[in-house]
This record gives structure tokens, C-alpha cells and sequence, in this order.
């Protein structure tokens, strides 16, 4: 039953995510990074309120309060969702997943969203461990340690968000050096034992302030910049094709999140959170050097069709003349 009930929470939690990212595109077409940074804001801080209210609620109504009351706020929002939001309509695209998806440079970036999940999610069953067992800290206080990601991460999406629109040129900048510097947090989350440096909480803390800004510079961007490649391939602008981006983000996203706490719990137990810190790092190492190459060799194709075309245009007025 417990694995049925989590089974029907992740299709209707995608399904939601999809919907509402694909709403807030259509109604803010010039603004996308801005609405998707200003709503990570609000993930940030469910994730910063929620353990807090989620202890305090079960030690002192039991097991079963939080997931009523969290139950019935949510069964609350659906009318609510029905009067607020507009009701767009959509013809059915020409363009299909998989087409998106095998665009080169889609690709690289459903693999840097992929990457950047994968990180998050191996800290979810991992830094807790290793907090309790190297700090020795009450149980109490581990979920405090949390709070530098996820309120580092609230706080700069929006700035994010609002350079990647205000300057798209930003964005390719904020995918290759956000990736790089996760993976260098990563690496000193443990810190990993050929740097020799002593692990202490406020390095870890400071870790991981810096990993969740790392994180929103990398994650805004992917959402605009899969926009603007599909737009360019001929993708039709509407509904249809804002809600393939939306699904594609949420799909890699969620095997991100999957992969993560299976391959860091595995790393963890068999050699400890040091080295599986550094080894989930180079995920995120991979990702941005890959994403730095492509946007190399495109700068540099560009260059050389601008280059012939300077050549070949007053040779072609030339003869027309």
C-alpha cells in the first residue's frame, strides 16, 4: 500500500509540476526565467518550513497528523486552482517528444538537469549520517543544517531567473560555471581525503550556502535556454510545445531525483561520504565541461558562417550587378 500511495504522489506531483510550469510560460512569455525563479522561491521555503512544522506536528499528534493536514491543504488548493488559474486553449503540435529531445544541445541540457537532481537527491539520505556520526549533533539540530541549501537556493533563483531574461547571453555563463562550481562543493563537502583538510561544520555549512546558489545559477536557465533551442528547430510557440519543455525538465528532474539516493546511499556504505560526495561531484564536473564544449564549438561555427559570409556576400552582389 505505502509503495501505491507514493506511485500515485509522484504521477500527480509531476503531473503538476508540468501543468503549472507550462501555465506560467504561456501567461509570462518575456519573463520565464523570472516566474520559474520566483517559484523555486517558494520551493525553497517548503523545503526550509516543512521539516520544522512537520516535527513539531508529529511529536505532538503522531505519525498520522502531518500527512492529514498536508492532505487537506492540498485537497483545498484544486478549487481554488480551478478559479484562479486562466483556462488556456491548445491545438495538439506537430512536433513530438522525442524530436525535442534529440536535439544536441536539448540533450546536453536534460543531461545537466539531470546531473544537478542527482546531487541533490544524494544528499537526502547521506549528509544526515554523516552529520550525526562526525558532529555528533542532537537529531534535533541535523535538520538546521538543511536550512544554508535551501534558503541559499530560495534567495538567488529569483536574481537568477531575472538575469537569464533582462540577458540571455548570461545564461550560457550561469550553466557552464554552475555546474563546475557544484561539482568543486561536492568535493569539499567531505572534503574528500587527498586535500587534507579537517571536516567542521562551518565548512559544511558554508558548502552548502555556496551549493545552493551553484544550484539555482545552474537549474533557471535550463528551462529558457530549451525554450529558445526548440524555437529555433521550428517548434511551433504555444501550449503544445511549452508543455513538451515542461515535461522533458520534469522527466530528467525526477530520474535525477531517483538516481541520486540509490547511487549515494550504495557510495556511502561502501566508501563513506567523503568519497561519495566527490564521486557524485564529478556528475556535475561532466555536465558543465560538456556544456562548455558544445557552447564552444557553436560559438566558433558561428564565427566561421559570419567569416564566410562576409566573403561571399560582396561576391555574390558583385555578380548580380
Amino acid at each position: 500500500m505505502c509503495f501505491l500511495v507514493r506511485a500515485a504522489d509522484a504521477i500527480s506531483f509531476t503531473a503538476a509540476v508540468t501543468a503549472s510550469s507550462s501555465i506560467l510560460t504561456k501567461a509570462f512569455p518575456n519573463n520565464v526565467a523570472t516566474v520559474l525563479g520566483s517559484l523555486e522561491t517558494f520551493s525553497g521555503l517548503g523545503l526550509v518550513l516543512g521539516p520544522p512544522i512537520g516535527g513539531f506536528l508529529y511529536q505532538s499528534f503522531g505519525y498520522e497528523m502531518p500527512f492529514i493536514i498536508l492532505g487537506c491543504i492540498i485537497l483545498l488548493m484544486v478549487p481554488l486552482n480551478m478559479c484562479i488559474l486562466p483556462n488556456y486553449e491548445s491545438d495538439p503540435g506537430e512536433h513530438s517528444f522525442w524530436k525535442l529531445i534529440t536535439l544536441p544541445k536539448v540533450a546536453l541540457i536534460a543531461f545537466v538537469i539531470n546531473a544537478l537532481s542527482s546531487c541533490l537527491g544524494f544528499l537526502d539520505p547521506t549528509l544526515s549520517l554523516f552529520v550525526l556520526e562526525k558532529f555528533n549533533l542532537p537529531a534535533g539540530y541535523v535538520g538546521l543544517v538543511f536550512l544554508g541549501l535551501a534558503l541559499s537556493y530560495a534567495i538567488s533563483s529569483p536574481l537568477f531567473g531575472l538575469l537569464s531574461d533582462k540577458m540571455p547571453h548570461l545564461r550560457k555563463w550561469f550553466l557552464v560555471f554552475g555546474n563546475l562550481i557544484t561539482a568543486g562543493c561536492y568535493i569539499l563537502l567531505g572534503p574528500v581525503p587527498f586535500l587534507h583538510i579537517k571536516s567542521q561544520l562551518w565548512l559544511l555549512v558554508l558548502v552548502l550556502v555556496v551549493n545552493g546558489i551553484s544550484s539555482g545559477m545552474s537549474v533557471i536557465p535550463t528551462f529558457p535556454e530549451i525554450l529558445s533551442c526548440a524555437y529555433e528547430n521550428g517548434f511551433e510557440e504555444g501550449l503544445s510545445t511549452l508543455a513538451l519543455v515542461s515535461g522533458l525538465f520534469s522527466a530528467m528532474w525526477s530520474v535525477g531525483a531517483f538516481i541520486g539516493p540509490i547511487l549515494g546511499g550504495f557510495l556511502y556504505e561502501k566508501i563513506g561520504f567523503e568519497w561519495a560526495a566527490a564521486i557524485q561531484g564529478l556528475w556535475a564536473l561532466t555536465s558543465g565541461l560538456a556544456m562548455g564544449l558544445f557552447y564552444l564549438l557553436e560559438y566558433s561555427r558561428k564565427r566561421r558562417y559570419g567569416q564566410l559570409l562576409i566573403f561571399f556576400l560582396p561576391l555574390k552582389l558583385s555578380l548580380w550587378e
